[in-house]
């Protein structure tokens, strides 16, 4: 089952308590505010009970009396106590809004961090999209929840329990025959919004299918164009329009029945109280502000109840959203260093960079094998020694195991059998981050932050000084294109470094590199995607770049690698050939045959060209 599908899936969850108790301890962490509102919603409560109390007061000793004796001081207490809820309001609305942030921010914070501790193999997996929705709607959804429904729910069930109190207190006789529309009116409620709640969850489908479907119009016009798709596009996409139109007009249906039924059921009550209650204040002498009290009672209880019944749906609406996030906290971690490493390397947050030895680059791979998850073997039994400040190149085909051996070495997956040794050490008896702090990885797609081009090359030493920025810069042969920019080292780079070309993107990840001055490289085919100038320039700056670093190349052009120490031929996993590039021509096998074809065809596109 798809991410997708588990979202959708979880809608039709019954209400889950222990994730609303995890999500209510969030809220415990400000109890100031917590219990500033729940106090406030109680008196708020007590108020909006009060009122028709007074009301009765003034028509039985005002109205029936015919004096306005005392009436000044009753006004007066009836002013405070509109003032009071006013204030009260007031109070509560600004609590429960310090109350969403702080809880939203308490679990973004939360999550982020735990996004930090993930492995890669999580990243590797997992749709940035479905992350984005997780960090930032679903979230506020909840921190929405817990501090406007749930806690608004304390009024409405305070409020409820007092108003049957006082009507029972009044009369009742007159508050059991007006309760007998209790009953009906949750039962009703509680079926209703389930079924709204239902067909909801198809329109919510519908409508995310429509906006997949908007995001490839978008991303894919330049295809739709040139395959003409133009109407067969315009036909699926009315198709959808149509589902949701035809949910949504069932979704609307079951609304249009509801609200009149519980319309119906509290003017049943209402009329209850007026017949039942003109008959007691005729024959048994019930007085009329008791009357009256009961009147604005029985108007103002049915709301309540259905606004019970709305919350608890939108909290089931709500604990898919819910689960998602505490899904992502609860995440374990793939990778996780032994407590003795803990103790003695530090973790990401708290590094103990006293104890962290230095490397030195042997790298050496002992029976080694390794499993993805989902059961695929890509190394069996490999073995690998490799000498600090040697150049490793491997080749082969998709999918031969490649990309796997560099993501081992770095310790982005660990062996499912076997060690990786690092310096004559299994890299597991040391943290991840004394080994990732001392790698060094460009990747054939390089990604820029948001922000100038010094500043990217600086997230290789966030302390460097600005002539060691240039100094980067010039050993990768990125600085005379930087320089030709309007604003130099200070022009924006946008977006992922949208306004820069590939090749310019990848010199000055090179150049982010080398400022780090990394004991390890890795580069996973680096210069598959630029132009045959840039990789010249590229190509110098791995060669200035690599001198004395241990380092790996994973190659799709193979005139990249020609000066490697050695070059690995992968298959299915395994070395089927081996040596450095003059070597292997002579040899005439597996690389002498890649290396020739790939050379033709570059030929024949230049002719072409």
């Amino acid at each position: 089952m798809s991410l997708h599908e588990q979202d959708f899936a979880q809608h039709s969850k019954k209400i889950n308590l222990n994730i609303w108790k995890r999500l209510v301890a969030y809220a415990l962490n400000h109890k100031r505010a917590l219990y500033t509102v729940l106090i406030i919603n109680t008196l708020v409560a007590a108020g909006s009970i009060l009122f028709p109390l007074l009301n009765k007061y003034a028509i039985d000793n005002f109205v029936e009396k015919n004096t306005t004796e005392g009436l000044i001081l009753f006004s007066i207490i009836y002013v405070l106590l509109v003032l009071l809820q006013a204030w009260g309001v007031s109070v509560f609305v600004r609590c429960c809004g310090k109350l969403e942030s702080h809880i939203a921010y308490d679990i973004r914070q939360q999550a982020f961090r735990k996004l930090q501790e993930l492995s890669f193999s999580f990243f590797d997996k997992t749709a940035v999209g479905y992350l984005m929705a997780r960090m930032v709607s679903d979230i506020g959804r909840l921190s929405d929840m817990i501090a406007w429904t749930l806690v608004d729910l304390s009024w409405v069930f305070f409020y409820i329990i007092g108003v049957i109190i006082a009507m029972l207190a009044l009369n009742y006789k007159l508050a059991l025959l007006v309760l007998v529309v209790a009953p009906p009116l949750v039962v009703v409620s509680f079926f209703f919004q389930r079924l709204i709640l239902k067909h909801q969850r198809e329109v919510r489908k519908v409508n995310s299918r429509i906006t997949g479907a908007f995001n490839e119009g978008i991303m894919g016009a330049m295809t739709s164009k040139t395959l003409v798709r133009e109407r067969a596009n315009a036909d699926e996409f009315q198709s959808l329009t149509g589902e949701m139109r035809h949910v949504s007009l069932r979704a609307t249906k079951y609304s249009a029945i509801f609200i009149p039924m519980v319309m119906l059921l509290g003017s049943v009550g209402t009329a209850l109280a007026v017949s039942q209650g003109g008959q007691l204040v005729m024959v048994m002498g019930l007085s009329f502000g008791t009357f009256a009290a009961y009147i604005t009672y029985t108007m103002n209880l049915f709301d309540p109840i259905q606004q019970l019944a709305g919350s608890l749906a939108e909290m089931q609406i709500a604990q898919a959203s819910a689960e998602r996030v505490m899904g992502l906290l609860d995440t374990p971690c793939d990778i996780v260093d032994d407590d003795s490493v803990l103790e003695k390397y530090g973790d990401v947050f708290h590094p103990r960079r006293e104890n962290w030895e230095d490397i030195r680059g042997d790298i050496e791979f002992d029976n080694v094998s390794f499993s993805y998850k989902d059961g695929e073997k890509v190394l069996e039994d490999f073995n690998l020694s490799v000498k600090a400040g040697e150049t490793i190149a491997l080749v082969g085909e998709t999918g031969s195991g490649k990309s796997t051996i560099v993501n081992l070495v770095c310790r982005f997956y660990e062996p499912t059998q076997g060690r990786v040794l690092v310096d004559g050490r299994d890299y597991r008896e040391r943290s991840q981050l004394w080994l990732q702090d001392r790698l060094g990885y460009v990747l054939q797609a390089p990604h820029l932050f948001s922000g100038t081009i010094r500043d990217n090359i600086r997230y290789g030493r966030r302390n460097a000084t600005g002539q060691e920025v240039r100094q980067a810069a010039r050993m990768v042969s990125a600085e005379d294109f930087i320089l030709k920019l309007d604003r130099g080292y200070d022009t924006e780079v946008g977006e992922g470094g949208a306004r820069l070309s590939t090749g310019e993107k990848q010199l000055i990840s090179f150049a982010r590199v080398v400022l780090a001055d990394p004991r390890i490289f890795v580069l996973d085919e680096a210069t598959s995607s630029i132009d045959t100038e840039t990789e010249q320039l590229i190509q110098r700056a791995i060669t200035e770049v690599l001198k004395g670093r241990t380092s790996f190349i994973v190659a799709h052009r193979l005139s990249t690698i020609r000066n490697a120490h050695r070059i690995l031929v992968i298959s299915r996993g395994k070395i089927v050939e081996m040596g450095n590039h003059g070597e292997l021509i002579r040899r005439k096998r597996h690389y002498y045959n890649l290396y020739t074809t790939q050379f033709k065809e570059e030929a024949s596109d230049k002719i072409l060209g």
